[in-house]
């Protein structure tokens, strides 16, 4: 699948100019004129990487970047600010928030690939070294759907999988209801929270003597405890 490239761009003919050179890269782009339709898209897509004006109609660049980092399925997707704002503020704001690289226009369209290049590289490298989880005698090798327990295979079911990958990622830190329902279902909504607690129930079951690395958190959510084997 090639690689996809959301631009959220209000000036359609920079918008074009950014998606012309990409598109000669082989990779493939989407472009949102406005800011309120952008978290919209990012969510439906779930590009592999944005390039973000920060004075949009609507909802500015920095807002649409928070949100990406407040929902579980964009969190890790990474961000280029690409704006005319070339103040010191308003790139320390845009880095500040965790955005891999910033921009300035008038841009060289040359240097933009090059920098996108970088970012994708940087991001491509980081998720291969992250395709084996391990914390405690739990490993998940994302690869391949595989999961061990103290060196046992453990058999799970792919939602279960996605649930004790979301929590050994981001160990000791409590995971509220909505995000661990939108990591395993996709999508978050009351008639979820039940299947969640089961999802949690049925993993407890499968870990045995090491259940007691999910935590609950009474009223938020769960939580990966790390133990020790």
């Amino acid at each position: 699948m090639a690689t996809r490239i959301l631009i959220v761009e209000d000036e359609e003919d920079i918008a074009e100019l950014v998606a012309f050179n990409l598109e000669r890269q082989g990779w493939q782009t989407a472009m949102v004129h406005h800011g309120a339709e952008a978290i919209a898209k990012i969510r439906e897509w779930l590009p592999d990487m944005v390039i973000l004006d920060i004075m949009l109609p609507g909802m500015d660049g920095l807002q649409i970047y928070r949100s990406m980092k407040e929902f579980p399925l964009t969190d890790k997707i990474p961000a280029l600010f690409l704006t005319a704002r070339a103040q010191l503020e308003d790139r320390l704001a845009g880095l500040s928030l965790g955005a891999d690289d910033y921009m300035t226009k008038p841009f060289s369209p040359k240097e933009l690939v090059l920098r996108v290049r970088n970012i994708l590289a940087r991001t491509d490298m980081a998720s291969s070294q992250q395709l084996v989880v391990r914390n405690g005698p739990i490993a998940l090798d994302k690869n391949t759907l595989a999961a061990t327990v103290a060196g046992e295979p453990l058999d799970l079911t792919t939602a279960e999988f996605r649930l004790l990958a979301y929590l050994m990622e981001r160990p000791g830190k409590v995971q509220d209801r909505y995000k661990l329902q939108t990591a395993v279902f996709g999508y978050a909504d009351t008639t979820q929270s039940r299947a969640l607690d089961t999802h949690v129930k049925r993993l407890r079951q499968k870990l045995g003597e090491h259940a007691g690395c999910i935590g609950t958190e009474r009223g938020v959510g769960y939580y990966f405890a790390k133990v020790d084997v």
